[in-house]
């Protein structure tokens, strides 16, 4: 959650949501980030007290029950433990769910200031989504994905983890230890949900099975769980960095590498053969009201399949005419087919090694980095990197690490540089500016250091359209600092902003239309040139994760409306760098929330 990583959320599961929780939770207690020094406690009244409390006594009940995502933030004092993925645990947290939104509903938000009554709005909006999700359960067993899951978070989880000390490493062995009955009490779900009728499609599960083959097939030391041993502290005694590498290759081998192929042998003897051909929503018992709610949280708006069809048709009738016009510039001799087939197979527009397609993304990351200023009047101080995609995910769409919330960590986009044969380079510059910088690490890391909000509201806070429609909205601004200077590059920007708009048409498709795989995918590779093993993926995401690719282009076009207001409002008085901060500067906001917070700074500009 998208980690969850923010820009890769791994749909309403289980494992997905007992992470979600802690997103949901509020700020962290003084030992996990202390407050800087300088900052002081605001006199708060008898209701933002208890408000703040509550967020406080959230937080950390949350990060003893999901300690993975504590880890994330920087907080290391429970790495020694993984989430108890027990239904008893799940009841348990539900419970504590639902005491949280009666005591939140419990304060009078009349007797908070603004910024308060904003925070109450947002927490208790989160609870109630979290118990909507609760209401099905069998939803909440599809924890297999084509992105990934429980198979593949350990890894992830592994490669943040920290390697400074070695009490902290010898928490990391802990949790290889603890694995297996994590993946004992998964699988244990997942026989739950097919019994209930509830088993994702068989093409979303070869994707899974390969993901698990990529992890257990390695050499000891190749093995992506492996990976933060490879980089202990030199701090670290040699004698101590020796006897821990050599008990984490133990544990691997012991622990980590069974436990995933029980995993593995369940998928393919059990879960596979009573997968479904189509993984769409309407299929599934109560699938078409899982539907329902899954377009709700993921747009935050009150929008119909239909009316997301319509919107995706429409956008994509523009972007096809725009893409046209650029064909027609370069002045290619051949129709539609043939330029895209000219595109995608041209040796002039590939790299030849993965390591040249990850240093031209790092150039592109450089050139942006020293334009934003003329875009944004405050930027983030976290740093970020481009690292490669573990080869484990397969081919996939790139992702964004957020940074941990005390600094310890910046942010990364992960770069699928394996594929570099089919990864053109007209593609990278709306690639770079999506993941890094306008896109989601300058407002992901902007959002880490707004110290005058609750940690919730700090830590990749659960508004997809919000931080996904941001990043789509951040290509657009690659005109006006320096990118998409020729017709190549302007048609890979298209072509994308294309591709978000397809992703409207064929998720509401699939799960509310009829739409077959086969014609959600050969509607995507006909309607924007995007080459067929990619959209072959992508279409399962959809199918795994339903709704989610939804949240792109209806947050992008909700930003462009605001900003489109704000400049007829306010005329002369419009500052583009102040309009962006002050979309930024809240945190992630669903988008009503969202709105009402322009259009307040809209009147206080236009009487400044």
């Amino acid at each position: 959650m998208p980690p969850i990583p923010t820009s890769r959320p791994v749909g309403a599961a289980c494992a997905a949501a007992a992470l979600m929780l802690a997103l949901l939770a509020g700020p962290p207690p003084a030992a996990a980030q202390a407050a800087p020094a300088e900052r002081q406690e605001p006199d708060r009244g008898p209701a933002a007290r208890a408000l703040h409390a509550l967020f406080a006594a959230s937080f950390e009940d949350n990060t003893r029950r999901f300690p993975e995502w504590a880890t994330y933030r920087g907080d290391h004092r429970f790495g020694d433990r993984l989430t108890d993925a027990s239904p008893e645990a799940q009841a348990e947290a539900d419970e504590a769910v639902r005491r949280r939104l009666a005591e939140a509903q419990a304060i009078d938000p009349a007797a908070l200031s603004p910024q308060d009554r904003i925070s109450r709005e947002l927490f208790i909006e989160a609870q109630q989504r979290q118990l909507e999700r609760a209401a099905f359960a069998g939803w909440r067993t599809m924890t297999l994905g084509a992105l990934g899951g429980p198979h593949t978070q350990f890894a992830d989880l592994l490669a943040v983890s920290p390697v400074s000390r070695a009490e902290l490493v010898e928490k990391t062995l802990a949790r290889m230890a603890a694995y297996p009955r994590r993946i004992d009490q998964e699988i244990a779900n997942l026989r739950r949900g097919l019994a209930a009728g509830w088993v994702p499609p068989r093409e979303v599960l070869q994707r899974v099975l390969a993901q698990i083959d990529g992890q257990i097939t390695a050499e000891v030391e190749a093995n992506p769980h492996y990976a933060p041993f490879r980089r202990l502290s030199p701090q670290i005694p040699a004698a101590d960095r020796e006897r821990l590498q050599a008990a984490a290759r133990e544990a691997i081998v012991r622990h980590v590498v069974p436990a995933q192929q029980r995993l593995r042998t369940f998928v393919e003897r059990e879960y596979l053969p009573r997968a479904p051909a189509s993984g769409a929503l309407g299929s599934y018992p109560d699938g078409r009201a899982v539907y329902a709610m899954l377009v709700r949280h993921n747009t935050t708006l009150e929008l119909t399949p239909q009316q997301i069809h319509d919107t995706g048709l429409r956008e994509l009738r523009r972007l096809r005419a725009e893409m046209d016009a650029v064909r027609v510039e370069t002045k290619f001799p051949g129709d539609w087919a043939a330029f895209v087939q000219f595109l995608n197979t041209d040796p002039r527009f590939f790299h030849d090694s993965p390591q040249a397609l990850l240093a031209g993304y790092r150039e592109i990351a450089k050139r942006l980095d020293a334009e934003m200023p003329r875009l944004f009047a405050e930027l983030p101080r976290a740093p970020y990197g481009v690292s490669p995609m573990p080869a484990h995910m397969g081919a996939r769409a790139e992702y964004y690490n957020g940074p941990a919330l005390d600094g310890s960590r910046g942010g990364t986009f992960f770069a699928d540089v394996l594929s570099f044969r089919r990864k053109p380079k007209w593609g990278m510059e709306t690639l770079v500016a999506h993941e890094a910088v306008p896109g989601h690490h300058l407002q992901i890391a902007r959002a880490t250091e707004l110290a005058g909000l609750p940690a919730f509201r700090r830590s990749g806070f659960g508004y997809t359209a919000f931080s996904e429609g941001w990043a789509l909205y951040a290509e657009t601004l690659g005109f006006e600092l320096g990118l998409y200077t020729d017709p190549y590059s302007r048609w890979g920007h298209l072509q994308w902003q294309a591709f978000r708009a397809a992703r409207l048409v064929v998720d509401t498709g699939i799960h509310a239309l009829g739409w077959s795989r086969q014609q959600a995918i050969d509607f995507m590779v006909e309607q924007t040139g995007v080459e067929r093993a990619f959209v072959e993926s992508e279409v399962d995401r959809y199918t795994s994760m339903p709704g989610q690719a939804l949240a792109y282009m209806i947050g992008k076009l909700k930003i462009e409306e605001l900003r489109d207001r704000a400049r007829a409002r306010l005329g002369s008085r419009f500052d583009i760098r102040r309009f962006h901060n002050a979309v930024l500067d809240q945190g992630a906001l669903s988008l009503p929330v969202l709105e009402r917070q322009i259009d307040a700074w809209i009147e206080a500009q236009s009487k400044a």
